[in-house]
């Protein structure tokens, strides 16, 4: 498994497992036990993940193999409420606590803001995150779905270095690469909607995670085998798994980890056999030419 230094602070797997499913895994410690096989070590999480049942599968499994707590990075998230956002200094010293009951563990290594709130005082979460990090229950903090304003906004008030960026990203949702490569220019693929979040975030040294890494649109279901809509990308898909001895899922993640930006990708998945498709992804380095030739694939155009 390739590993990565996320923010500049936390060596950890590639391939990050994202836990929001693991109450619909046929068996959940089948497939935690699969991904650790694969070389998986850092585990995702949010409050609201299956209405907090995530967390407290994932917190059995860890009773059940106390060993592993010290070998592994568990992140969790806060900040969604029914109806609204809340990034008040008591809902997230609240929802962490709730966290690290289900989680059945002490702390969690890295905490992130889950989805802007825009009644947000940075001066509030600052002082959430220095309780949470001296009381020693949370070690690291982070965002997700923010823009370069937003982190910079929250960072006039937080002490605490914000090492990640959660963000869609995959072959068919990459505005961030579409919007760098033509710029300067006047068509639609130049709009920005996100500030430049790629190269700001090389630049402040955050690692982007990549949520849904294989689905169309917003949760619309996986591009992969989907001929009908993507029938260029599925058979350079196919191509380049024959080329580079993996599966079609195993060459978009490998072209999710090919960018220097040394993203981690995060997968959703409870099989067993396509976990392993895409850990085994990871190894693949994929040509600059193969790289683009799939951005190509997918529908886009290079000015």
């Amino acid at each position: 498994m390739k590993t990565i230094t996320v923010g500049g602070q936390i060596l950890s797997s590639a391939v990050a497992m994202g836990c929001m499913r693991l109450p619909d895994a046929e068996n959940p410690e089948r497939t935690l036990q699969t991904a650790l096989e694969c070389g998986v070590t850092f585990f995702d999480h949010a409050d609201i993940y299956g209405g907090g049942r995530s967390e407290e599968l994932f917190g059995d499994f860890l009773t059940a193999n106390k060993s592993l707590r010290e070998t592994i990075t568990v992140q969790t998230k806060c900040g969604i409420r029914r109806g609204c956002y809340d990034f008040s200094k008591e809902h997230i010293i609240q929802s962490v606590e709730g966290s690290l009951k289900r989680l059945k563990t002490d702390y969690v290594d890295v905490l992130l803001l889950h989805r802007p709130d825009t009644l947000m005082e940075p001066e509030e979460v600052a002082e959430a995150f220095s309780q949470l990090e001296t009381q020693g229950k949370v070690r690291r903090f982070g965002v997700s779905n923010h823009s370069p304003y937003q982190i910079e906004l929250l960072k006039t008030a937080v002490k605490q270095p914000l090492i990640i960026n959660q963000l869609q990203f995959s072959v068919t949702e990459c505005g961030m690469i579409t919007s760098g490569l033509n710029v300067n220019m006047k068509n639609s693929e130049s709009c920005m909607h996100d500030g430049g979040l790629l190269e700001y975030s090389r630049v402040k040294n955050i690692t982007i995670q990549t949520w849904s890494p294989f689905q169309k649109g917003f949760f619309k279901g996986s591009f992969i085998g989907d001929t009908q809509a993507y029938p260029q990308l599925n058979r350079r898909l196919e191509e380049l798994a024959e080329k580079y001895g993996a599966t079609p899922t195993g060459i978009a993640a490998a072209w999710i980890l090919r960018h220097p930006a040394q993203m981690q990708l995060i997968f959703g998945t409870m099989n067993p056999a396509r976990i392993r498709e895409i850990c085994a992804g990871a190894d693949v380095v994929l040509s600059r030419e193969d790289w683009y030739s799939l951005y190509l694939a997918a529908g886009y155009c290079l000015p």
